[in-house]
């Protein structure tokens, strides 16, 4: 019997970790359940391995996988993002959940902008109409974001990171964040529908709960200012993207930059590709070379964290 079989286990929801993530993890096995595992896959391998700790980069964590995992102390997310996680099973079942909150926010307000841009100076259909050989200079207009109005929905890691390069843009900036008991230096705090009626760019940065679950829909979008850039680097779930698409058609938003989907891996065909003024990336806004780093250690220190206060608690 090898060593290892003696050590309990970690079971990382992906193919990798980052080697900084897994020297940390030295006193565990860890088992890796592949680029994209099933539930399945996942049930399989908690009955076979009995993991104390599951670290979640793909796929959902439900009551199903729990019950799995005999020996399971806790999920923690390689992320800020544990809506894929049911806590409610988690809490009732005493396993903790963490997220690893902050370590990708360079990372995802750097998408955001780089998705605000291009909407705004259509970078992607400027670069494909030069392929086909035009030269569109006496037709073209882009937006100038320089005194315009930004709208951030939700005020944690990555908006306030949003929100300083919005100013550096020479933008007014406004926000909405139930939780901000105080802004930043230069961003103004306002109910959501200001936010919506006031902003050229609407950008969201707030989890995804059942609450506000499809906020932009019909309705929504009909406040927004025309003409307007929505950009989501947070949860497909908040838009409804029916209405988005018919808001975009219509002209009451000029584009839209997507980073997530309200079903992931985006289903193929999807409305979204037909239309032009949207601007897709496939949930890549915290994957970068150093978030991928921060995101392993954040979420391997949580591990430890929780196994060695319940170690301690025991005895």
């Amino acid at each position: 019997m090898s060593a290892s079989a003696h050590k309990p286990v970690v079971l990382v929801t992906a193919a990798d970790l980052a080697p900084q993530a897994l020297d940390m993890l030295g006193d565990f096995e860890v088992v890796f359940a592949g680029k994209q595992p099933t539930e399945d896959d996942i049930v399989a391998l908690c009955e076979r391995h009995k993991p104390v700790a599951i670290i979640v980069r793909y796929g959902k964590v439900n009551a199903r996988i729990m019950d799995a995992a005999a020996n399971l102390q806790v999920i923690s997310k390689h992320g800020s993002g544990i809506d894929v996680i049911d806590q409610e099973a988690a809490a009732a079942r005493g396993i903790a959940v963490r997220a690893a909150v902050g370590a990708n926010a360079a990372a995802v307000a750097e998408h955001a902008w780089a998705l605000i841009l291009a909407c705004a100076k259509a970078v992607p259909q400027l670069d494909a109409r030069m392929r086909a050989g035009h030269w569109d200079k006496a037709v073209h207009k882009s937006v100038e974001l320089d005194g315009g109005t930004l709208g951030l929905v939700g005020l944690g890691a990555i908006g306030r990171r949003a929100a300083a390069i919005g100013l550096a843009f020479g933008m007014k900036v406004i926000a909405f964040d139930p939780y901000a008991k105080e802004a930043p230096a230069g961003v103004k705090l306002v109910s959501l529908d200001e936010l919506y009626a006031q902003s050229d760019v609407v950008s969201l940065h707030c989890p995804l709960t059942a609450e506000n679950r499809k906020m932009l829909n019909r309705d929504t979008l009909s406040r927004f200012k025309p003409g307007a850039i929505l950009v989501n680097t947070a949860r497909g779930g908040l838009i409804d993207e029916a209405a988005l698409v018919e808001a975009l058609a219509s002209g009451q938003l000029r584009a839209a930059g997507l980073d997530s989907f309200d079903v992931e891996p985006m289903t193929v065909p999807h409305p979204f590709q037909g239309v032009a003024n949207i601007i897709l990336s496939p949930h890549i806004g915290g994957v970068s070379d150093a978030a991928y780093v921060n995101m392993g250690k954040g979420a391997a220190a949580n591990v430890l964290a929780v196994i060695e206060e319940r170690a301690r608690t025991a005895a």
